[in-house]
């Protein structure tokens, strides 16, 4: 089996964006921020990753968060998948996350998806992001192909694709 990432690929570990936010690897000390920022955006969160990933439910505890977390940390320092955390310049609220992950479906070499608290949507940091993503995605990732889900083909039109 072909590695996802080359061998020497340095992910990146700390991503400063121009409107003074920045994102880093989410890990399981980030829970009391996370938390809140799913839960209180929970039911929007659902309409978009529901019918693909079953998150975030109504019914999701704390502890089940933290558990996502600390799998989120582990599966980034083995590169398997990759959660950056968007946090405020003082790191006192997370706005938000971006996920890239290997292709689940046919037709990408990555799969790029994001979402912001309910707060930000349609704010700076929202519209920052829709800019950013592809540009950093093409500047600090190896990918040709990477799919930015929700962007370049809605939810509904990339569950219809085939299997990886």
């Amino acid at each position: 089996m072909t590695p996802w990432l080359p061998e020497a690929f340095a992910y990146p570990t700390q991503v400063a964006l121009a409107t003074g936010h920045h994102m880093r690897p989410i890990s399981g000390d980030d829970i009391d921020l996370d938390y809140p920022a799913v839960m209180g955006s929970q039911e929007r969160l659902w309409a978009i990753f529901g019918e693909s990933w079953g998150w975030p439910p109504v019914t999701m505890t704390r502890e089940a968060d933290y558990t996502d977390l600390v799998r989120h940390a582990r599966e980034m320092v083995a590169r398997r998948s990759f959660n950056y955390a968007i946090f405020d310049p003082e790191e006192q609220a997370l706005l938000g996350c971006i996920y890239i992950d290997p292709p689940a479906k046919a037709g990408a070499d990555a799969e790029i998806c994001w979402w912001v608290v309910d707060a930000e949507v349609g704010g700076a940091l929202d519209q920052h992001l829709d800019a950013f993503v592809a540009g950093w995605i093409a500047d600090a990732w190896p990918f040709r192909a990477p799919r930015l889900i929700g962007v370049h083909l809605s939810w509904a039109d990339y569950l219809m694709l085939p299997d990886a």
